[in-house]
């Protein structure tokens, strides 16, 4: 992994922790003030930011984090996309993940797929993954418009066509060196619905 790309990744691993950290922090401010008006109202925010927390940790700890025997748990890499799903977007429109046929080799490309779909969506829909011949079919579809001009920025972060190191990219960006260094090709096609394969 290049430093250019571990930066990114930490980037962005932080710019998604800092709020629910900072929720804490504050909820641990209102305890220490006394005040049980706000009891229900800390509790409430200590036990939404913990699980975030845990959550996106423990995702990004088996995505981005050396090899390791966790990876062909494919138990685990399920609990750990549907809890990290649960984190994103408004609870009125979740993301929801469907699987079937997953090898544990291309449980770390459903992973990153997961995190770059995620972020596509407007109002909460579906991802499904499907492994046929090798190759491992993600598609996401959702009632609402997608975030299309992200999605196209996506699109040519992963074909190469956009060197713009911003944090949110870093997915796309680790898909691409990740898929390369396998010699795994990806497409991804944008309309109704997203299609994204690799293999």
């Amino acid at each position: 992994m290049t430093r250019q790309l571990s930066e990114l990744i930490c980037t962005r691993i932080s710019h998604d922790l800092i709020g629910n950290i900072g929720a804490v922090g504050n909820a641990v401010e209102l305890l220490e003030d006394g005040d049980m008006d706000f009891l229900d109202d800390i509790k409430s925010i200590l036990q939404i930011s913990s699980f975030t927390l845990s959550a996106r940790l423990k995702f990004f700890r088996l995505l981005f984090g050396l090899d390791n025997a966790n990876l062909s748990d494919g138990n685990l890499v399920k609990q750990c996309m549907k809890d990290y799903l649960q984190t994103i977007g408004n609870k009125n429109f979740p993301i929801v993940a469907d699987s079937k046929n997953i090898s544990a080799e291309k449980n770390r490309y459903m992973m990153v797929a997961t995190m770059i779909l995620a972020d596509l969506f407007i109002r909460g829909g579906n991802i499904s993954f499907e492994e046929k011949n090798e190759k491992l079919y993600c598609s996401a579809t959702s009632d609402a418009a997608f975030a299309l001009e992200k999605a196209e920025t996506v699109r040519k972060t992963i074909y190469g066509e956009n060197i713009e190191a911003v944090a949110w990219l870093a997915p796309a960006f680790f898909l691409k060196k990740y898929a390369t260094e396998n010699e795994l090709p990806i497409s991804f096609k944008i309309g109704d619905t997203l299609e994204l394969v690799i293999g």
